[in-house]
């Protein structure tokens, strides 16, 4: 045998080679931390609304909702029905507080790079 032959890489190894070395990238392994946010995330969104739903089961009565600035009339509605609009509205808020964003940090940690 000679020493070419002995060397020789077949394509179908680099198709393994590519594979493995994907494997290792730390991106790769951010991803099952974000999933990992995710699934705690809706763990606890589920529990807000166990929480909502047994509020409503409980609390029947009629209440009065005031807001003299916004509103100039006394609101009677049900006090489970208050409590998942003010639920529902800071649901709302904070998902607009914390929507995107996302590439602000991305491009501030590339030009970090860049500098380097």
């Amino acid at each position: 045998m000679d020493r070419d032959s002995q060397t020789r890489i077949h394509p179908d190894d680099f198709a393994n080679m590519r594979v493995d070395a994907l494997r290792r990238l730390p991106i790769v392994r951010r991803a099952s931390d974000m999933n990992t946010k995710l699934l705690l995330k809706t763990v606890v969104l589920i529990l807000l609304l166990l929480l909502l739903v047994l509020i409503g089961l409980n609390n029947r009565q009629s209440v009065a909702f005031l807001l003299p600035p916004l509103i100039t009339k006394s609101v009677q509605l049900p006090a489970a029905l208050m409590y998942f609009v003010c639920f529902a509205i800071g649901l709302l808020a904070g998902t607009l507080l914390t929507a995107g964003g996302g590439r602000k940090g991305a491009s501030a940690s590339r030009s970090a790079k860049a500098e380097r």
